[in-house]
């Protein structure tokens, strides 16, 4: 079945950086839309970043652009999300997700999860002196 594992979180100071990563198992990461998703307290869940599985190409969030990279390697079934130049409203859990549906992830729509969305347990990042 699917499986996604993620690492990496932790505590940074503003302006640092630190790499998520997220194991898959149970599919084929060229097939599926794969990407963040993040839940700051209080707020709602924001869909990051994503690469679509139709074409390959990426969605950012305005409020990362430049900041974030993702990034996968196919042959490690693992995908990257590179975090820099972080700010303390990056501060939250950060959710790897798959889905298998083409449109879960476009440039112009963004990463939107749905019924068919697969996650992964979270991992935390803090962003604070």
């Amino acid at each position: 079945q699917v499986q996604l594992v993620e690492s990496g979180g932790g505590l940074v100071q503003p302006g640092g950086s630190l790499r998520l990563s997220c194991a898959a198992s149970g599919f084929t990461l060229d097939h599926y839309a794969i990407g963040w998703f993040r839940q700051a307290p209080g707020k709602e869940r924001e869909g990051v970043v994503c690469i679509s599985s139709s074409d390959g190409s990426t969605y950012y969030a305005d409020s990362v652009k430049g900041r974030f990279t993702i990034s996968k390697h196919n042959a490690k079934n693992t995908v990257y999300l590179q975090m820099s130049s972080l700010k303390p409203e990056d501060t939250a859990v950060y959710y790897c997700a798959t889905d298998p549906l083409p449109y879960a992830c476009t440039v112009v729509a963004g990463w939107r999860a749905g019924a068919h969305t697969y996650w992964g347990q979270g991992t935390q990042v803090t962003v604070s002196s």
